[in-house]
């Protein structure tokens, strides 16, 4: 325990019951000398002191409890807001309950009354986690290297990690999931995935294989969609990552993006894609082996979907305050302090990155996107890519190497496409 903590109730009690030996002995001048201690010890009001002073310091069990606050309207509100928002925790809810309740209103997802909204909107967060506690419980939940070798290309690439407290959004953390099953032999498919560090926009887009047509392809359709410029890409030290093609295409067809990468076994240092890596991906493909075109198509097809569920309505918790407690000379623990949930999307428009014009089409976007609907959707393309076949045993490696280089599929692009701005890769 920390000597900057505040007493607690129990602690104060026992400095109380001692004080209280010396306060009933005591004259009057000598009561107001311990009242102005216990007041300036306990951070308690006088009168409260005096009242504790002449009272029995024992703590009783209440002795009626409290009728409830909220009633079964905001219970089922609560029961279809946290489907709606696929069963996050109650902090990153609480701030978004009204918004959300109104927009699927609007979509004829459920009836809130006038009453319910003023309820939603002073509801605590521990409110809300108790009763989410209580609603959850017959409620499904998801299913839930080698050492590196040496790259004489990442030489002059700089090590590290980006900052937590970084002020501007463009810097993102990059990595790949590989979904090979029980065996890395022969081609299957790859996620790509780019967190950025400071509104937690996040991108997807699955390849079959890791050659550099199909990771370049990857990065260009994900530098086309985003609504703001890339700063910097910090992947880990993977070859996928740091080869001859992949440096000629950072630095010479999208100029002005800085490359760093993290320390070789320093997984922390990719934190925030590590993170999403396992609720954003493996906590809906699981660790299943997927290795055919028809499967990469389905997947992005998915990663479609989650690109406006996760973006546009699933609120976020970012670090604000990270405060180092140290005892007897000795690192004892840290405390954390993350500010109110906003959606990614929410948090881009307070920064100057995102132009006026993306800005309304997003907008747009999310007025008209139905998010309890579009979990419904999501849900039914991973049953779609669970029902495809997987490769065909003893396929020809000629024709397998074919179909691995044009696996950045076409279908199902325009829909997103057309959600997004259109536009060519952003050269800055």
């Amino acid at each position: 325990m920390s000597i900057e903590d505040k007493m607690n109730i129990d602690e104060r009690r026992k400095y109380l019951y001692r004080m209280k030996k010396r306060y009933v002995k005591a004259d009057r001048k000598k009561r107001g000398q311990l009242l102005d201690e216990m007041e300036a010890v306990t951070e308690l009001h006088r009168k409260t002191l005096i009242q504790l002073m002449n009272s029995d310091l024992r703590r009783k069990p209440r002795h009626k409890q409290r009728g409830r606050t909220y009633g079964p309207e905001v219970d089922d509100v609560l029961r279809v807001i946290d489907e709606s928002f696929d069963y996050i925790c109650a902090e990153r809810i609480t701030p978004n309950l009204v918004r959300m309740s109104e927009q699927l209103a609007n979509h004829g997802e459920l009836e809130v009354s006038t009453l319910a909204l003023e309820q939603l909107g002073r509801i605590s967060v521990s409110t809300v986690g108790r009763t989410l506690r209580r609603i959850r419980q017959d409620t499904p939940r998801l299913p839930r290297k080698r050492p590196a070798r040496s790259n004489k290309l990442t030489r002059n690439i700089p090590m590290g990690r980006i900052p937590w407290d970084i002020l501007s959004p463009g810097h993102f953390e990059t990595d790949l999931v590989h979904h090979c099953g029980l065996t890395a032999s022969g081609e299957y498919m790859c996620t790509l995935q780019m967190i950025d560090v400071l509104t937690g926009w996040s991108e997807r887009r699955a390849v079959l294989g890791r050659s550099y047509l199909v990771m370049e392809n990857a990065f260009q359709r994900i530098l086309a969609r985003l609504p703001f410029p890339v700063l910097e890409a910090h992947p880990d030290n993977g070859s996928e990552f740091f080869n001859h093609h992949m440096l000629r295409f950072w630095r010479e067809i999208v100029q002005g993006v800085q490359l760093s990468r993290s320390r070789p076994y320093h997984k922390n240092d990719n934190r925030h894609v590590e993170q999403k890596n396992s609720t954003l991906v493996r906590a809906y493909l699981g660790y299943e082996r997927f290795d055919t075109v028809a499967q990469v198509l389905a997947a992005n097809e998915l990663y479609d979907k989650m690109w406006i569920y996760y973006n546009l309505f699933q609120p976020v918790m970012r670090l604000v305050e990270k405060k180092v407690i140290i005892e007897d000379g000795q690192l004892s623990r840290v405390i954390r302090r993350h500010d109110q949930a906003r959606t990614p999307f929410d948090r881009l428009c307070a920064t100057e990155a995102i132009l006026p014009e993306h800005r309304e089409q997003l907008e747009a976007l999310r007025d008209q996107i139905n998010p309890r609907q579009l979990r419904r959707e999501i849900y039914e393309a991973i049953d779609h890519l669970f029902s495809l076949p997987g490769a065909v045993p003893g396929m020809p490696e000629d024709v397998h190497q074919t179909l691995s280089t044009h696996s950045s599929p076409e279908k199902g692009d325009d829909n997103l496409l057309n959600f997004a701005f259109n536009r060519t890769v952003i050269l800055r």
